[in-house]
């Protein structure tokens, strides 16, 4: 297999702006079939303005996006969700007055193929899709340790409970590509080594490629293969932790010109 075989995620030389202001400035990237990506930058890099591109949010002025071989720009949302890429957000957008079960079985929406009637009379589609549907929820809050949450409503939980239950949401959707915005941002210690756990996980166990945007860089370095670095919408630096840790046009742009005295 060749490398663009074993991309499921190509973005090439993406430009978007707002009103004369550049929020993606010629970026490129691919993604690998099992590989965690990671993209960093200082707050206003451009890094949520991708993930707004990947997910239909936004459409770019130019370049070129393709996800397991099809072309994305001009696909609405919900046709992008079908494809197979599954989102969480920076801040949690979860019902707080619905169980955690029930958050979770909300990202099988677009498997439900039954109608209404079916739905009325619990038969025949709506029954089997209803009864996978709730067996596939029930093994991700098994996965995600969420049994003892279960039917409490998520607005009564832990922040960093809340981001788990935004995890499993998106992992109902069994996705072939998860976008990870800030899973960790204002969790505690114990919090994000838990998530780091998952994350971990989610890439080993399920073999399921993640685009991870996050600004603590402990995790991004101990779990990325490789990372993009961003700044003014720009590209800075592509390739693996430890490269990535010592470039100078990073630490730059994280640091500002260091002057000599």
């Amino acid at each position: 297999m060749t490398r663009a075989e074993s991309d499921i995620l190509r973005f090439s030389d993406v430009k978007l702006s707002f009103s004369g202001v550049k929020a993606i400035d010629g970026i490129s990237f691919t993604v690998g079939r099992s590989e965690l990506f990671a993209i960093i930058g200082p707050n206003g890099a451009g890094k949520t303005s991708i993930f707004n591109v990947l997910s239909g949010v936004y459409r770019p002025d130019a370049g070129e996006v393709s996800f397991d071989g099809q072309a994305l720009l001009g696909k609405r949302p919900h046709q992008i969700a079908h494809l197979g890429i599954a989102r969480t957000f920076q801040n949690v957008e979860l019902f707080a007055n619905l169980t955690v079960l029930e958050n979770v079985m909300l990202g099988r929406h677009h498997h439900m193929r039954y109608g209404p009637l079916s739905a009325f009379f619990w038969l025949g589609r709506a029954r089997r899709e209803e009864i996978t549907a709730r067996a596939r929820v029930e093994e991700i809050i098994d996965f995600l340790e969420l049994e003892q949450w279960r039917r409490f409503p998520v607005g009564l939980l832990p922040y960093g409970v809340q981001k788990r239950v935004e995890l499993g949401r998106a992992l109902a959707m069994e996705p072939k590509l998860l976008l990870l915005d800030e899973p960790v941002g204002g969790m505690n210690v114990e919090e994000t080594e838990d998530m780091a756990r998952y994350i971990l996980d989610i890439r080993e166990d399920l073999d399921i490629p993640i685009i991870l945007v996050e600004h603590d860089m402990g995790l991004v370095m101990d779990l990325a293969d490789r990372v993009l670095v961003v700044d003014f919408g720009r590209p800075v630096a592509t390739g693996v932790p430890s490269e990535i840790q010592n470039h100078p046009d990073v630490i730059r742009a994280y640091l500002g010109e260091v002057q000599s005295t």
